[in-house]
């Protein structure tokens, strides 16, 4: 396995949390401790593990107490970098917000899902596709969750929906390969949802590829998602 991948990372973190509060009250969902640290170290210490040094955490509610504990990054082995939502942007906002900050290819990551999958492998898949986008699908056999995601031939995303399930077979996994040309679709100084606004642009063009994977991801942003996850890191 291939275990040095040359590739910046971005992580979600300035949601909310109001499926943990009251635990959120007074801490970002990231800094949630797991196992004796928070959440959000030991998903630095996975992407460490594959060779990513430079992260930029794009961070809201609360993002002051995840910049005071982490710093620069340098006790992590890491160059950490912030960038600040003035106001709740969404996904695809945070990320514009950023854009001075992000590489021309670049990792995204939910700043609640731990996904312990082979990140050489992914961005090596992606390097070498046409694709603007490659989200890791997981393969949902199990139905362990409802599925919002549909796979054509040749791996490409055909559809990616929310609220409706039916005909889908997979699950957005929480990590997803971009070229920072995609931020030129997001609008500026405004909310905007990558999911709900971005995505659909990029599979109608086909532009959206998918990584498969069979290995489970955990979403911590539950109190049963919570302690799967230390289940799995114990």
């Amino acid at each position: 396995m291939t275990t040095d991948l040359d590739f910046q990372a971005a992580i979600l973190a300035g949601g909310l949390g109001t499926r943990m509060r009251p635990l959120t009250e007074s801490m970002p969902k990231p800094m949630l401790p797991v196992r004796g640290k928070p959440f959000l170290h030991h998903q630095l210490e996975l992407l460490r593990s594959f060779g990513i040094r430079s992260v930029v955490l794009l961070v809201a509610y609360l993002g002051e107490q995840i910049e005071k504990h982490f710093g620069d990054g340098a006790g992590l082995g890491l160059q950490l970098t912030y960038s600040h939502e003035p106001a709740p942007l969404g996904t695809g906002g945070a990320l514009k917000n950023a854009q001075a900050l992000l590489d021309e290819e670049f990792l995204l990551l939910n700043g609640d899902t731990y996904l312990a999958i082979d990140y050489a492998a992914l961005g090596e898949a992606f390097r070498t596709s046409k694709a603007l986008a490659m989200i890791v699908a997981y393969e949902n056999s199990d139905a362990r969750v409802p599925s919002n995601l549909a796979l054509s031939a040749h791996q490409s995303v055909a559809a990616y929906r929310k609220r409706d399930p039916r005909g889908l077979t997979h699950v957005d996994a929480g990590v997803i390969a971009l070229r920072r040309e995609v931020l030129g679709e997001i609008p500026a100084a405004r909310s905007c949802s990558l999911e709900e606004e971005i995505f659909p642009r990029l599979i109608e063009r086909g532009q959206m590829k998918a990584w498969v994977t069979k290995e489970p991801f955990y979403d911590m942003g539950s109190p049963a998602g919570l302690e799967a996850l230390a289940a799995r890191l114990g």
